[in-house]
């Protein structure tokens, strides 16, 4: 998600991306960093770190970056894929917030306009004020300003309903003072802050990218659209439709469809449907439908 992320602001920016500032929680380990670090140099850029110990909301976690934030720059939160047209000059505001209009805009924050100004900011609205959700990605001119509202924000112990610093309160402060927001929009917007949502995503970047075969695959089939990466392996299996299987996972003697098998995973002689494995966890002789956690171990009888 992140090279995806990355990839896309290096399209369409009018200008290079120079550093990538990563906000990470205290139990990311150095593979992590160097998986992030090897995104940011095959592209050109540096690539720095920091940490939220405690989650104490969205604007907490970009205030753990303080020490980066001068000059402009780009706040994105990486549980959103996206894709937008090129953006041919980044003026005319001091923040730009991008949005996407949907049904149901109680999980988001919202963008509240008057022409093609933003008014308000609210984070995870209550009542129905606006279907512009803001789908975590904002152009700030000027990220100093940014750290200075965030430091003020948390020395005052200034929490939302929820108990959080949220980083929709530190720009409607911003708005308060004056400063001019607009927003513009996306031209695709794949949500991933769910599983449900990431698998919707997962099976609709399948369709769009076909021949996603990078892995060893003996005495299988597979029904289409299936991914299966660099150093994976599937052997003895039926896989698909909608299957991911990502780097250096090994799938044998096992059915899978509608499912994510995420890096290193093994499953072995087992049935699994609109199911997600996640990174290092072992299944083995089951037949069931399963979110199983990172470094996990499900085994049947």
């Amino acid at each position: 998600m992140v090279a995806r992320i990355v990839d896309t602001f290096t399209r369409v920016l009018p200008e290079p991306i120079t550093e990538g500032v990563f906000i990470l929680g205290p139990d990311f380990g150095e593979a992590i960093r160097d998986r992030l670090t090897q995104i940011c140099s095959r592209r050109g850029m540096a690539a720095s770190f920091a940490v939220q110990d405690v989650a104490l909301g969205t604007g907490h976690a970009v205030h753990a970056a303080a020490e980066h934030l001068t000059g402009n720059g780009v706040v994105v939160f990486a549980d959103t894929l996206f894709d937008m047209d090129p953006v041919e000059r980044l003026t005319g505001a001091d923040v730009i917030a991008w949005v996407k209009t949907v049904d149901d805009p109680s999980r988001f924050g919202v963008a509240v306009r008057e022409g093609e100004h933003v008014v308000r900011l609210v984070e995870k609205p209550e009542e129905p004020i606006s279907n512009e959700a803001l789908i975590g990605i904002y152009y700030v001119a000027d990220l100093g300003v940014l750290r200075e509202v965030l430091s003020n924000m948390i020395a005052d112990d200034r929490k939302s309903y929820r108990g959080e610093f949220e980083i929709t309160d530190a720009f409607d402060d911003m708005l308060k003072a004056g400063m001019t927001f607009k927003t513009s929009g996306v031209t695709e917007w794949l949500d991933c802050g769910t599983i449900p949502a990431l698998k919707e995503t997962t099976w609709r970047l399948l369709e769009k990218e076909p021949d996603g075969v990078e892995g060893e695959v003996l005495n299988s089939t597979l029904l289409e659209p299936v991914y299966i990466g660099p150093g994976a392996r599937v052997e003895s299996s039926v896989v698909g439709p909608n299957v991911s299987i990502e780097a250096d996972a090994v799938v044998s003697e096992a059915v899978l469809r509608n499912t994510i098998v995420f890096a290193r995973a093994r499953v072995s002689r087992s049935v699994l449907r609109e199911s997600v494995i996640g990174q290092d966890a072992s299944v083995s002789d089951v037949e069931l439908v399963a979110n199983v956690g990172d470094h996990s171990t499900l085994e049947g009888t």
